[in-house]
């Protein structure tokens, strides 16, 4: 087997319940958590705003 070409690396933090910051290897971050239908349908009504993980994935293909 050959070496990888790239290896993405970053760290996931807990910040306060469901909200999320990701640290990137390049030390961008990112936070992330729920919102809308997701946060109503758990009753989060607590919980900042702010985008799903799976909202980073569609923005990165370009959906």
């Amino acid at each position: 087997m050959t070496d990888p070409f790239y290896v993405a690396r970053s760290s996931i933090a807990k910040i306060e319940g469901v909200h999320r910051r990701a640290t990137l290897d390049t030390g961008h971050q990112v936070d992330f958590g729920v919102h809308g239908a997701i946060k109503a349908h758990f009753k989060l009504d607590d919980a900042p705003d702010l985008p799903l993980p799976v909202d980073y994935v569609a923005a990165a293909v370009g959906t």
